[in-house]
């Protein structure tokens, strides 16, 4: 995924140095207080993430996306989930036609009050940001950008599924086609709109008419070692008060290491459709890395490195959990 960043303020503190190990234990040394829900399963979360990666790299219009999409769907089938697939044959930057599913999968679709949580699960087809350039046309395995905000969902849905305190519906939308956007070896232009593909079709095309969530929040890359996760500015532009609330959460958990009140870049990612085109306030949880020179996304994105050797099961652990106390503090 490319995350066009528009621009990007550097931070006074270096929370993360490209590559950077996380704490011991992945929290802070401040005290927990009045956690909710069930606690976060990081090994789970990150079986969930192995598990996408042991298809290979999950292309549009490849065996292993069909395959790994007929996985995450029977996965949430197996947590009691309703599962929707929107299929729609999209167009990529070079008129190729890709066979797009997006997966819905749906806790208490009967409840009025809802909240949404979202990832892409299809990868990179190019690892263009990779430091050789003989990888530049290499797929991408996308264990960080892609597994790793389906994994978290996953083990959301897993954990709810046998809760009885939850007092709202919970949407899972897994967008496809967020990945095949303008390699930076292409020629072609870009108008801003060739990511994010299949999050620009179902804020036009919404599962349910009329679908109104509280909220909803973006998961992007939320597994990746020395992640931190700066406020981002369309989030910050569209949602505020849900950035106040996912900052808030952490920091009560113990995990604002991992969140700092920061801000951080403007993203172009699946939220900017989800606000713009489909009027639901939500916000990307996405990491940024003020002093990697590679990437402001680390030092893995878009590069044939991005793989289960730099999954932290600590990252995991910091996201999911404030996951779950945000949909638990829900009345």
């Amino acid at each position: 995924m490319r995350k066009q960043l528009l621009l990007y303020i550097i931070i006074s503190a270096a929370f993360c140095a490209c590559g950077g190990k996380n704490k011991a234990g992945g929290a802070d040394n401040n005290v927990v207080a009045e956690p909710r829900g069930p606690v976060f399963n990081a090994d789970s979360a990150y079986a969930f993430c192995a598990a996408q990666c042991d298809f290979g790299p999950r292309t549009m219009n490849s065996e292993a996306h069909e395959r790994c999409g007929a996985w995450i769907a029977d996965r949430f089938k197996g947590y009691g989930m309703t599962v929707t697939k929107q299929e729609a044959t999209l167009r990529g930057y070079d008129g190729t036609p890709l066979k797009s599913t997006n997966i819905i999968a749906s806790y208490k679709p009967e409840r009025t009050e809802r909240v949404m949580l979202c990832a892409h699960w299809d990868t990179r087809p190019w690892a263009d940001n990779d430091p050789d350039e003989a990888n530049h046309r290499v797929p991408v395995l996308g264990a960080n950008d892609g597994a790793s905000g389906v994994a978290v969902m996953l083990e959301v849905a897993r954990l709810i599924s046998s809760a009885d305190s939850l007092a709202v519906g919970v949407d899972f939308v897994c967008f496809d086609a967020e990945d095949w956007g303008v390699p930076s070896w292409s020629d072609a232009q870009d108008d801003g709109n060739t990511f994010a593909l299949g999050a620009q079709y179902w804020a036009a095309n919404p599962h349910v008419k009329g679908y109104k969530p509280r909220f909803g929040v973006l998961l992007d890359m939320v597994g990746g070692e020395g992640a931190r996760f700066y406020r981002e500015a369309f989030s910050m532009q569209y949602a505020p008060g849900v950035v106040e609330k996912v900052w808030d959460a952490a920091a009560l958990l113990g995990f604002g290491s991992y969140f700092p009140v920061e801000n951080g870049g403007m993203i172009s990612d699946d939220h900017v459709p989800v606000n713009q085109t489909a009027g639901i306030p939500t916000i990307d949880i996405i990491p940024y890395y003020p002093d990697c020179e590679a990437s402001n996304f680390g030092p893995t994105w878009h590069t044939v490195h991005d793989d289960m050797e730099h999954i932290d099961r600590n990252t995991l652990q910091a996201v999911g959990q404030t996951i779950v106390q945000v949909l638990f503090g829900e009345r």
